[in-house]
């Protein structure tokens, strides 16, 4: 904006003009530098006001942010700490579970160990023919008294035909004093066991459906099944983490 004509002066320069002036004509120089040095004073002052308050603002908001950050630190490193907690557990957790699996899993292997050496030892019960006739004799007569049939069908190794003949006659008398009852027994010489089983006798009904296995390796199987808590007791001693027997 150009006042009076006169290019390149803006009213602001002007009025610092008129203002100029108008102080020399009515104030003496000394009092004119006094109002300046208090004006130039009270500036200073402001401004140091408004720095002190700038930065007494700018520390609470540095501190609520290092606050804050603090705070989002602590809780992800909480976080953090917590996770690995809960990882460790878990992989503890799961050492153990492998290390107790290994346990039972040795303990199984040992007692399998144990039963196929005492199958392996069945081969000698019948290479003893006294041991092994008086043996016989306990198998025929218990797969009679399971069945209670009056007609039955025995089979067993070919080697073994001669030994359950002499059992069958000996059994039969005793089973119908105890039963009160007749009974027909043969020896299936059409359909012999497995000359690899060690000994004993199946015995079945008329029709063949009903079957009483009295194998040696049969016996010993059952006898494993219902004596297995007191063979781990033997063994391995007794869990202390379990409040009931068998």
């Amino acid at each position: 904006m150009v006042c009076n004509g006169r290019p390149g002066l803006t009213v602001t320069l002007w009025l610092c003009v008129i203002i100029h002036n108008f102080t020399c004509i009515f104030y003496p120089a000394g009092k004119i530098k006094h109002m300046m040095a208090f004006i130039e004073q009270e500036a200073n002052e402001k401004a140091e006001e408004i720095d002190a308050k700038a930065e007494e603002e700018f520390n609470i908001e540095k501190g609520r942010l290092v606050q804050t950050q603090r705070l989002k630190i602590m809780e992800y490193y909480e976080k953090k700490e917590k996770q690995i907690e809960q990882q460790k557990k878990i992989q503890m957790s799961n050492l153990m579970n492998q290390a107790r699996l290994k346990v039972l899993k040795a303990r199984d292997d040992m007692i399998m160990d144990m039963l196929n050496e005492a199958r392996q030892r069945l081969a000698n019960i019948a290479r003893d023919p006294a041991r092994y006739s008086v043996l016989m004799d306990g198998l025929v007569l218990q797969g009679l008294y399971q069945l209670l049939e009056p007609k039955v069908a025995i089979r067993c190794r070919k080697q073994d035909v001669a030994l359950v003949q002499a059992a069958v006659q000996r059994n039969i008398p005793v089973y119908k004093a105890a039963v009160k009852d007749n009974i027909e027994v043969r020896i299936d010489k059409d359909n012999f066991l497995s000359p690899d089983i060690s000994g004993g006798i199946e015995i079945y009904n008329a029709d063949g459906k009903i079957k009483v296995s009295n194998t040696l390796e049969s016996r010993l199987d059952l006898m494993a099944q219902q004596m297995m808590p007191e063979i781990r007791v033997a063994l391995f001693g007794r869990n202390q983490n379990r409040k009931f027997l068998d």
